[in-house]
């Protein structure tokens, strides 16, 4: 999601007074990329995480170490984790968040194209999206940063009763 559609999505959140943080995994900085494409980015993106290791969402994520452990790094309580740890590490009034398996191999005995994106709101609600995703590495990529960031502007929109088009 680049241009318009990013700077949409910074524009809802200008208007609602808000900010966003990411953390990321398997996009490896392709939603932190396409949120600050548009000018004026820094009026609501305060910044992302980056945990491609495992060991890094319990270290500057706080996700639970013993889920990590009990689950793996791919499953929608991780996401949601990520998340709310991104929310709090930067201040950010919501923090979105992507783990899965973008291949070429399984992980965690998940299959290529597994992902799971969690948005944590100001109000500490989540909303969720779990996916499978099929192509080639780089279009599960891809495709997992735009559906998170469709996440996030559909529940922008509906905070200001606007609807998804």
């Amino acid at each position: 999601m680049r241009g318009s559609a990013a700077a949409h999505i910074l524009s809802l959140l200008v208007r609602q007074g808000a900010t966003v943080a990411v953390a990321e995994s398997l996009t490896g900085g392709l939603l932190g990329a396409g949120l600050t494409d548009p000018m004026g980015a820094s009026a609501a993106f305060r910044g992302g995480v980056i945990a491609y290791a495992t060991e890094l969402k319990t270290k500057l994520l706080g996700v639970p170490a013993d889920l990590l452990e009990r689950e793996g790094a791919v499953h929608p309580d991780v996401a949601v984790a990520m998340a709310k740890g991104v929310r709090d590490a930067t201040g950010a009034d919501y923090g979105l968040a992507v783990t899965g398996v973008a291949g070429p191999d399984m992980q965690d005995g998940k299959d290529v194209g597994t992902v799971y994106a969690a948005l944590c709101g100001p109000d500490g609600r989540v909303w969720h999206r779990n996916m499978v995703l099929s192509g080639s590495r780089e279009s599960i990529r891809e495709a997992t940063a735009q559906e998170a960031l469709e996440l996030l502007r559909g529940v922008l929109e509906a905070n200001l009763g606007e609807q998804s088009g």
